[in-house]
């Protein structure tokens, strides 16, 4: 048979089980249950929403996509194979770790887990025959542990490279809590994709010849099977100390640079097994502490999202507004109003008051230099031009960062949100 014609029915067949997959649907469920978090948060702070709900998850999938075909070329590059078991106990690990905080539910855990599982099994061949816990070590002993590590660090590659896209993307503005217990602006930013990946397995049946060798496979076999995994990757972070670009390039080139180091471990574990503890251990704490070392950054950085002598600070620019419409920025300061200097929000209400019709601001912007707006002002129009100024002690919410385990996204009320009692007292 022509091979391109193997190569179509193996695809097609692929694309059909992805979509009678149940798993693939709870990962979009999820990211619309983030999503409406999310945008019922900004109306609360803001009383106005800065994303689309229908339109960010349709862009998520299609972007989830994309970075589903490039990660599973490089996958069928490499040779990466998962049997059904392997997947199923993937998700089922990751469902539970989704129960203590939403974070976990990223492959990294579930994999770091099984190569302990494996190496247990290992140790203890008697754990095999325990009750109960008995199919998942043995499920864990049959999985090609290199090949999972290869998995997990073709997806974080793919992370990394979606952050540094679109992580700013979904950058929402924040009230938080400093150290000081004073209010200072901040982003949260966060995005999840829904993957879905096309692997290899040894078969049969299907595609007879391979124009490479798969790196990760052992042995030869007869014939070769596609197979459909849905994977969701994602990432949560927050600064107060950088713009939301800046700082989805930063999380971008940590996550690139895990990558490369748990693929190098991957294939070291692949030449020399007594490496799959150390490898999976590397896993987990090498995820972990880039996390840490990204929050150390935060705590020890100086707030940017507060005002100062200069005028008020912007933290965010609603979309389509006059001011987006004008070119102006988050983190840019206006510092007159109609030519009077302003320094807290009244100051503000009253300059624009001056002339109803019409409105020119000065702007301190990003570099330092002056910069001037002028606008015309026409009934209807947000009564800020559409700017989301930092907080000051009359801010009447924040929101204190706070673990979040699924549950949190099927509440009513977002049990982040604060009263601020500077806000009662004034």
């Amino acid at each position: 048979m022509n091979p391109w014609v193997d190569w179509g029915e193996q695809i097609v067949r692929a694309v059909a089980q992805l979509l009678l997959n149940p798993l693939y649907y709870i990962g979009i469920a999820f990211i619309i249950l983030q999503y409406r978090r999310q945008i019922s948060l900004e109306r609360k702070l803001f009383h106005s929403r800065l994303h689309s709900l229908i339109g960010e998850t349709w862009r998520t999938l299609l972007w989830g996509w994309l970075a589903g075909i490039m990660a599973s070329v490089l996958m069928l590059l490499f040779g990466v194979t998962l049997s059904l078991q392997a997947m199923l106990l993937i998700w089922g690990i990751s469902l539970l770790l989704m129960l203590v905080r939403v974070r976990y539910f990223c492959i990294a855990y579930s994999v770091g887990i099984i190569g302990l599982l494996h190496s247990l099994a290992l140790f203890v061949p008697s754990a095999v025959d325990w009750p109960w816990a008995g199919w998942i070590f043995a499920t864990a002993l049959s999985v090609n542990i290199p090949s999972l590590l290869a998995l997990a660090a073709i997806l974080h590659l793919t992370e990394g490279l979606l952050v540094r896209w679109q992580g700013s993307r979904m950058a929402t503005p924040l009230f938080m809590e400093s150290k000081r217990g004073k209010l200072v602006g901040a982003y949260h930013l966060h995005g999840f994709w829904p993957v879905p990946l096309f692997l290899l397995v040894p078969s049969e049946t299907g595609i007879s010849h391979l124009p490479w060798n798969p790196w990760f496979v052992e042995g030869g076999a007869a014939g070769w099977g596609m197979v459909a995994f849905p994977a969701l990757i994602g990432f949560t972070s927050s600064t107060i100390s950088k713009l939301p670009y800046l700082k989805a390039r930063f999380d971008s080139t940590l996550l690139l640079g895990y990558s490369v180091l748990v693929l190098c471990a991957a294939i070291g574990s692949y030449y020399w097994e007594p490496l799959i503890l150390a490898a999976s251990l590397l896993t987990l704490l090498l995820h972990e502490g880039m996390i840490a070392y990204s929050n150390s950054q935060e705590e020890t950085a100086h707030p940017l999202y507060v005002h100062d002598t200069r005028g008020l600070k912007i933290l965010a620019v609603l979309p389509n507004s006059p001011a987006a419409e004008s070119g102006i920025r988050a983190g840019e300061i206006i510092r007159k109003v109609n030519q009077r200097k302003v320094i807290t929000k009244e100051g503000l209400h009253l300059a624009m008051q001056l002339n109803p019709a019409f409105c020119k601001l000065e702007i301190i912007n990003l570099d330092g230099h002056s910069k001037f707006v002028s606008r015309a002002m026409f009934a209807g129009e947000h009564h800020q031009l559409g700017l989301i100024l930092c907080p000051d002690d009359k801010a009447v919410y924040y929101v204190e960062q706070k673990p979040a385990s699924i549950f949190a996204y099927f509440r009513k009320r977002d049990n982040r949100l604060r009263s601020n009692p500077s806000s009662a007292s004034s």
